[in-house]
């Protein structure tokens, strides 16, 4: 999977028109950071803090995935989203 392809699928999923969920937004969230940094490296948020909490967990559900398989997730996720939501 090509560092280009990823860079224009995450271009790509800031520009989302339609009413993403905060479910789909986390998920994207997780593979984005999966492919980018790897392993989840930072100390679970609060549980007062529901935002990075929810971010903290979406990250660390990709734990163990490769870059390349993380890349190739989110391609085809920023994909299914841009489908379903800007026609």
């Amino acid at each position: 999977m090509a560092q280009a392809e990823f860079e224009k699928a995450a271009a790509m999923a800031l520009q989302l028109k339609g009413p993403v969920t905060d479910q789909e937004k986390l998920e994207v969230y997780g593979l984005y950071k999966q492919a980018s940094v790897g392993d989840c490296n930072i100390a679970c948020p609060a549980a007062t803090d529901l935002k990075g909490k929810a971010k903290w967990e979406a990250w660390n559900r990709q734990k163990g995935m490769a870059k390349e398989e993380a890349m190739k997730n989110y391609i085809a996720k920023t994909g299914e989203l841009k489908k379903k939501y800007d026609g």
